[in-house]
């Protein structure tokens, strides 16, 4: 353990403030709430990249922090669940792998609020509280290291999630959205607790540094890991636990398809890999062929579906279906760089998603419709958006020298190491995203300019700074893949030991 300045503490400690600034705004002044919610946001960002740069993003936990939280039974007898009880501690701390998603995060959030800054015209105070109430949550699940803690956070962003969805969503089928997500969410979760519940029964502990070193017998890890399974897969989402995606995506404000893309579909390839081969390797070789069936099974379907979407959103949607089936082999390809590949895929998709569920919602808050056939030559009348679209589209199809490639690759190796035939069918993946991606861009762009649309205006100052450092991200990472895979290579190592 590496103790330094306490910068989760500070984190924790902004968040809260921000929170509390904009609660204590008046409601009718929304300029004041925008810029408070964005400064406070902006300032939490700086804190986590300064955070970033002066610690060792190793392979151990670093900055650890205690509170007294919750009962342990310290009984000689067993694990019961009555008497002799005593408090234990809440235990928060980063490595080289959750550290990349809180910045993550922390970059996000601010862009959400920058995005929609004219969007959202009524409750804006409401909105902004539940983007901050998102972040601190979302840091929460990515620094805890006791298994309920983490559900606790796990399950707390439902609430402002299912909010997002259902007040904000800009067409009329949006509460019947916000209740999927929250159900097929809710459903599975109740697994996951279940899995704890009896991981807590068998060893007497949920301390995430306690059952690295604790022996399950393997009976029992299946039993649990089969829980965990059911509730992370409908967050990566796994065909067929995918349903409540697509739908949340279409009828999401920008910034809910932006946090459901960025972040939020990353809780389950994160929750695998941080709890399914440390702590139950023998139930994780054991679920590792249906894992990666389904993996295969989300990259050919994913792709077949986004091929025949008309919907911008949708489109982007089920290609998000089909990259996280990649991120799902190379987490149970039993190898260290299908392990390192899922991360930096992850973080890789974390930038580009948004980045295009952006780009679609600015055509569509000048023409009002996500409908594919409906345009045509924007090339001709937005040049600079075109310009950022192709970087885009070619980046959703992991061209070189862009973040996608450095994951997909990796992944690909992976999944060729696992078996042959799974690289093969893996493969198809990037091929079918060759096409929906380059349909896509060519349909919008050239041609002469469409009879359906008004003369829309470039992109303005606000938006360009909204994808500005998002563009930036996928070119720095495409050129210097090793700041992400050096400090997860060692964290992952540390914690699976590479096997």
């Amino acid at each position: 353990m590496v103790t330094t300045c306490n910068w989760l503490g500070l984190l924790f400690i902004i968040l809260l403030l921000g929170i509390l600034s904009v609660v204590a705004t008046p409601s009718e002044d929304t300029v004041k709430l925008r810029r408070a919610a964005l400064e406070w946001s902006i300032v939490s960002l700086m804190v986590t990249l300064v955070w970033w740069c002066t610690m060792d993003t190793g392979g151990q936990f670093q900055t650890i922090s205690s509170t007294e939280w919750v009962v342990h039974h310290q009984s000689t007898g067993g694990p019961y669940w009555a008497s002799n009880f005593q408090w234990g501690p809440i235990m928060l701390a980063v490595d080289g792998i959750s550290i990349y998603f809180i910045i993550l995060t922390a970059l996000l959030i601010p862009i959400c609020i920058l995005i929609s800054w004219n969007s959202i015209k009524f409750l804006v105070k409401e909105y902004l509280l539940c983007l901050l109430v998102i972040e601190l949550l979302l840091v929460g699940v990515f620094t805890s290291l006791d298994l309920l803690l983490f559900y606790i956070f796990f399950e707390g962003i439902l609430i402002p999630m299912f909010l997002l969805i259902g007040i904000w969503g800009s067409r009329e089928e949006k509460v019947r959205a916000s209740f999927y997500f929250f159900f097929y969410t809710l459903l599975g979760s109740v697994f996951m607790l279940l899995g704890i519940f009896l991981l807590y029964y068998t060893t007497g502990t949920t301390d995430y540094l306690v059952l690295l070193n604790t022996d399950i017998p393997a009976s029992t890890q299946i039993w649990i890991m089969g829980g965990f399974f059911l509730s992370l897969a409908v967050k990566i989402p796994k065909v067929p636990f995918h349903i409540w995606l697509p739908q949340a995506h279409v009828e999401a404000p920008v910034s809910g398809s932006v946090i459901l893309a960025g972040v939020l579909l990353k809780l389950g390839g994160y929750g695998f890999l941080r709890f399914s081969w440390p702590i139950l390797p023998a139930a994780s070789e054991f679920f590792a062929p249906l894992i990666v069936l389904l993996g295969v099974l989300a990259i050919v379907y994913g792709s077949l579906t986004t091929c025949r979407q008309v919907d911008f959103k949708r489109l982007i949607a089920y290609s998000s279906v089909a990259h996280m089936g990649l991120v799902s082999i190379g987490l149970f390809s039993h190898t260290i760089e299908g392990l390192v590949a899922a991360v930096f895929l992850m973080v890789a998709h974390g930038i580009v998603s948004p980045s295009l569920f952006i780009a679609v919602t600015l055509l569509y808050e000048r023409h009002h419709t996500r409908l594919i056939k409906y345009y045509r030559g924007i090339a001709l009348t937005m040049p600079v958006f075109s310009a950022i679209m192709l970087v885009l589209s070619l980046t959703n199809m992991a061209i070189p020298l862009s973040c996608n490639f450095v994951g997909e690759f990796f992944s690909l190796l992976a999944a060729f190491e696992y078996g042959k035939g799974l690289g093969v069918l893996a493969a198809t993946g990037m091929v079918l995203s060759a096409a929906y991606s380059l349909y896509l861009y060519n349909r919008i762009s050239f041609g002469s300019a469409s009879n359906f649309l008004l003369l829309p205006r470039d992109i303005n100052r606000r938006e360009t700074l909204a994808l500005a450092p998002l563009m930036a991200l996928i070119l720095l990472l495409g050129l210097f893949p090793s700041a992400i895979i050096d400090p997860a290579k060692d964290a992952l190592i540390a914690s699976v030991g590479g096997s």
